[in-house]
């Protein structure tokens, strides 16, 4: 087996005798080898090894451990499927059992017998494995619809269910919530949820198009209907024969337009322009506004019969300041998605630019968030992005209304706690349990408490 198609195992021990019997030891994996923790997160950022045997005892000072527990928690933040077997000194139970509690696989004691080191790397092995095989059996068996939204808001959650369940039926689907909410994202859910989904999905944005062209947009036209019209052309409507219509802006729709959505609402028939044969559509209408309806309804502005014909199922999205954790917890995903893009290396958040972000009202929501760290990620001089990378503001913590019930009130202050404390670890259940001050087991109790995954 040529060198290539074998397992990676890195190896990360300062002492050249020791890195070397192990490497011979062990030449059934391609061996990596470091000897202090740059240049193990170096190998742990090129190569992602499933497993890794690592010393506690590090440059600069390896006398001490608190460089080796550096490098472990940095290695599971960056690959937390990786297996971490940590090796120890003589009698030192107590740190084998503090490297247990932040995540390692396993544990030796120096000196260590060969074959039971090996033993516990091939056991590692396996469970590296049947890990990535049970993932990849989930991502076939259950395809994921709502993958292009990211969240652990309770708020939001209960949207998403919410779209899953109306997917399957034909209802017509009213979507609300601030610009930069995501409501092409759920839009796109709906119908990739739906028996629809192998048909095509067709957007209109209807504040985007001048009202002299909107109608033929929507509705097509024959050849000949109006100076320029050299040939027939098919609208959006007829174009989504099929599949789903995303009405995006639909507060913006000219009063004018109205009656004729309504017909088609109706009757599920559309006309071209300049045209004299009515086209029967099967179409699943999807429609989207930042704006309140029934306020434009009372003011004259929007029809109310064609409200209640697109309301059949409304759907509110809460904007991002108000959904818990959430702002870092994108924050990390746009940093790895554009530091990949604009070729930067593995990039971090720090600590202030965390606190920046969780702080900031975000009037944009996720798309003035995204569109702010990837301007950070090609501002910035390192691979750390601060907050003045970012450029935000400090502003004001948000301030709840009381609650009397006081239970309920210290539940919730836990919920948002715990929330925002994994949004801030990215996810990585030790490094937030650290932030709280509880251990793991009693963060992953609080979690099942309140029902985050």
């Amino acid at each position: 087996m040529s060198s290539e198609k074998l397992p990676h195992l890195l190896i990360v021990e300062d002492d050249p005798a020791l890195q070397k019997q192990i490497r011979w030891a062990f030449d059934q994996y391609e061996a990596l080898t470091a000897d202090d923790r740059e240049s193990a997160l170096a190998q742990i950022r090129r190569y992602q090894p499933p497993v890794v045997t690592m010393d506690l005892g590090l440059p600069p000072d390896a006398d001490s451990v608190s460089e080796g527990f550096r490098l472990l928690e940095e290695i599971l933040n960056l690959a937390p499927d990786t297996k971490v077997i940590v090796l120890t000194g003589q009698n030192d139970r107590t740190n084998a059992l503090r490297a247990i509690s932040l995540g390692a696989y396993d544990f030796f004691a120096k000196p260590f017998e060969i074959e039971m080191l090996g033993l516990t790397i091939e056991r590692a092995y396996r469970l590296y494995e049947l890990q990535q095989e049970n993932r990849r059996l989930q991502s076939m068996q259950q395809p994921d619809v709502l993958s292009g939204l990211l969240t652990r808001d309770p708020e939001l959650l209960r949207v998403c269910r919410t779209i899953e369940k109306v997917a399957v039926s034909d209802a017509t689907v009213l979507l609300l919530g601030e610009s930069g909410t995501g409501k092409e994202v759920l839009a796109r859910a709906v119908h990739n949820a739906s028996p629809r989904r192998r048909e095509r999905f067709v957007a209109i944005n209807c504040a985007a198009i001048p009202e002299n062209l909107l109608e033929s947009e929507l509705f097509g036209y024959e050849k000949g209907a109006f100076t320029g019209a050299a040939k027939t052309t098919t609208g959006k409507i007829e174009t989504a024969n099929g599949g789903t219509l995303m009405l995006d802006e639909i507060g913006d729709l000219p009063h004018s337009l109205q009656a004729k959505l309504l017909r088609f609402l109706q009757e599920r028939v559309i006309e071209r322009i300049g045209g004299r044969q009515e086209i029967p559509v099967n179409v699943r209408i999807v429609c989207a506004t930042h704006q309140d309806l029934k306020s434009l309804i009372a003011e004259g502005r929007f029809r109310e019969d064609l409200y209640y014909r697109l309301a059949e199922i409304v759907v509110n999205i809460p904007p991002l300041r108000a959904r818990s954790g959430d702002a870092t917890l994108l924050a990390h995903a746009f940093v790895r998605r554009f530091s990949d893009e604009q070729n930067r290396g593995a990039m971090t958040l720090r600590e202030d630019a965390l606190r920046a972000i969780e702080l900031h009202p975000w009037p944009g929501n996720v798309r003035e968030l995204e569109n702010c760290i990837k301007r950070a990620v090609i501002m910035a001089d390192g691979n750390q992005i601060t907050a003045d990378d970012i450029g935000l503001a400090a502003g004001d913590a948000k301030r709840d209304a009381v609650l009397l019930d006081l239970r309920q009130a210290r539940d919730d202050a836990e919920r948002r706690v715990i929330i925002t404390a994994l949004a801030h670890a990215d996810g990585n259940v030790v490094r937030a349990a650290e932030l709280i001050g509880v251990s793991r087991p009693t963060l992953y109790d609080l979690m099942h408490r309140f029902g985050l995954k």
